[in-house]
């Protein structure tokens, strides 16, 4: 049934019922949907298939018969619970090209599809939470942060917006991204994914991958509905996902310190009236996997001299290859879904995440560094070595940055 399938999705161009992506157009109607079905491969637009990489435990799941193969999710009562969009960066094909930004409309966009049995899924969600860290309790006790009772309360909870985002890769748009040609790109990722998805090289008219990779959560901090308005002033801390130190506290590295220093900041510009913004990506060890980063950290220590920061970058380079996979290029998407050309405060020391912004015309108004004292001591020698390799070369404003920051009042 499997193997049928797959000869099915790739020999069936000509499939007349076939709904066309219109990648980058003004409105969910005229773009149309994204189908990835395994239930009507005629249907299929796309290649792939839904929910990242965990398409693969729901193959297991109906290997193992816990689950039907026909299933149809039933999406009542499943909308979001604010509204994001349509902004006009959504009708501009360059803008966003690693997520689908009607992907959270999906079950009233695409409704009358969806009642006509097309399998369509949602690619984003939505909805309400309260996040609490031991870090904020400890800013309320040191009088970093005040409780008001709406955002922020004395037992530490945090009142959020959070959204779950799995990619969707536009492949004209990514090359032109990276500079490349489409078919090198097709072929470079049918290749080193062991030809997992032939469709990528025997179906030029199918220009949308689902990659079985994980996605964002996004933590908005404030009110959503202000996004996309220009005198609305954000902060915000994009964040790599670290599961070491994030989860579980590991001080080898600055992760869960950052973090929790730029819930802080999200939380101070919402409290003024702003929106906070935390993205948290699932790319874990720099996207070289957790196997390599505990490898690297290995090799950084038992070297002669001890864990050094000149050769930190070397050691992950004698074990990756290269040095970071996380490709900042494609981080600035989300900004654009949420409409966001200015970042007020931007909780973060890394350059590369600086030039990624700015090079597709998002302001960074203010760069925020973590405080000395919230580095661990085992964590010093990333510092340094970040610090030694320019990563914080811009964490100080311009001159002319600082007059444009005074004229809107920030610094104040």
């Amino acid at each position: 049934m499997t193997t049928s399938h797959i000869v099915l999705s790739s020999h069936t161009q000509g499939a007349v019922n076939r709904p066309q992506i219109k990648w980058g157009a003004a409105t969910a109607a005229e773009r149309g949907p994204i189908i990835a079905s395994l239930t009507n491969a005629s249907q299929r637009n796309a290649i792939g298939t839904h929910s990242g990489a965990y398409a693969v435990y729901r193959a297991l799941a109906i290997a193992a018969g816990s689950l039907d193969r026909d299933h149809r999710p039933d999406f009542t009562d499943t909308a979001p619970t604010e509204a994001i969009g349509p902004h006009p960066q959504w009708a501009d094909p360059s803008k966003i090209v690693s997520l689908d930004p009607w992907g959270h409309l999906v079950s009233s966009a695409f409704a009358d599809q969806i009642a006509a049995g097309m399998d369509i899924h949602p690619t984003i969600a939505i909805t309400k939470a309260h996040i609490n860290m031991p870090e904020l309790k400890a800013a309320i006790t040191a009088g970093r942060l005040k409780p008001d009772d709406k955002i922020l309360f004395s037992n530490g909870d945090v009142r959020v917006t959070k959204a779950a985002v799995d990619p969707v890769w536009y492949l004209p748009g990514l090359a032109e991204r990276f500079g490349i040609k489409e078919s090198q790109l097709r072929r470079s990722l049918f290749e080193q994914t062991g030809g997992m998805f032939p469709d990528l090289v025997t179906r030029p008219d199918l220009h949308v991958f689902l990659p079985p990779i994980g996605g964002m959560t996004l933590y908005f901090f404030g009110e959503v509905s202000q996004l996309g308005k220009p005198e609305t002033k954000v902060a915000c801390r994009v964040h790599d996902e670290c599961n070491g130190s994030d989860v579980f506290g590991s001080d080898i590295c600055t992760c869960r310190p950052y973090l929790a220093h730029g819930i802080e900041v999200c939380i101070e510009m919402a409290q003024q009236g702003g929106v906070g913004l935390v993205v948290y990506n699932r790319k874990e060890g720099r996207a070289l996997g957790e196997v390599t980063k505990f490898l690297v950290y290995n090799a950084r220590k038992r070297q002669t001299g001890g864990d050094r920061a000149e050769t930190y970058f070397e050691r992950t380079e004698c074990v990756a290859g290269v040095q970071d996979m996380r490709f900042q290029e494609l981080m600035p998407d989300v900004f654009h879904w949420l409409g966001i050309t200015r970042i007020d405060r931007w909780a973060s020391m890394s350059n590369m995440k600086h030039g990624a912004l700015v090079a597709q015309g998002i302001e960074v108004v203010e760069q925020v560094a973590i405080p000395d004292a919230l580095i661990p001591a085992d964590a010093r020698v990333e510092m340094d070595a970040k610090m030694a390799a320019g990563y914080f070369s811009r964490i100080q404003p311009t001159a002319e940055e600082l007059l444009v920051a005074k004229g809107r009042g920030l610094n104040e």
